[in-house]
């Protein structure tokens, strides 16, 4: 398979956490629908896949106009996100995503740098990243440290700028159309991997460079750019 993808002189990969990182996707889906709900709100499962990435608040704010045909007040904003807050902390743990964390060791013993990128600040799964992967905090950007959430491309840029690298020498990996977005548009090489529950087309529209139907089929994608590199 062709890793074109990949740049020639990979120095770091960014990862998204959810549905990345996590197989945390299915929990942050029934916790939206749920919040929702609360609100006279049928919201629709996908369409928590279509928003992942995006800042909770701004999650609300345009549920809110699309369902309700109404501004969210920043109390409307609070409640609900604190009740999705609420009902993350009950629901089961999310299981690390296959493979991902032999990628991240290959990739660190070939000396790439390796950082993560979420538009998550729910302490649910920010605190293990440490304990299950090895992502010390100042390597973590979350929804906490940037102004402006994904789409937006500020969140792939910071961690570009904290890497010291170039963008052209990141590679990052999403699962989101919206994470896909703010990864090109921060002049990314972006592979997405399709974990969840949308089409595939969704990504590749995006501006995925290559889609993948899961995180098993990218360990062996990387494994041979390593391969391609040690041989020349």
């Amino acid at each position: 398979m062709n890793s074109s993808v990949i740049p020639s002189e990979l120095k770091c990969v960014i990862f998204d956490m959810d549905g990345v990182l996590y197989d945390s996707m299915k929990n942050h889906e029934a916790t939206w629908v749920e919040s929702f709900k609360n609100e006279g709100i049928e919201f629709p499962a996908y369409d928590a896949y279509l928003h992942e990435g995006r800042p909770g608040h701004e999650t609300i704010g345009a549920v809110f106009q699309q369902f309700l045909n109404k501004e969210a007040t920043p109390e409307d904003k609070e409640r609900v996100y604190n009740e999705k807050v609420r009902l993350m902390s009950l629901a089961p743990e999310a299981e690390m995503m296959p493979m991902m964390l032999e990628l991240i060791e290959m990739l660190r013993k070939m000396g790439i740098e390796t950082r993560v990128v979420t538009g998550s600040k729910q302490p649910t799964l920010l605190d293990r990243l440490n304990k299950d992967f090895g992502f010390e905090p100042d390597k973590v950007i979350s929804a906490k440290d940037v102004k402006q959430g994904k789409p937006h491309p500020e969140p792939y840029l910071k961690a570009v700028e904290r890497s010291g690298f170039e963008a052209g020498e990141c590679l990052v990996v999403e699962n989101a159309p919206l994470g896909v977005e703010s990864a090109k548009a921060a002049g990314i090489p972006t592979i997405a991997v399709n974990t969840g529950i949308l089409k595939a087309e969704v990504l590749a529209d995006a501006g995925a460079d290559i889609v993948f139907p899961d995180t098993k089929s990218l360990f062996p994608y990387v494994s041979k750019y390593f391969e391609g590199r040690n041989t020349q």
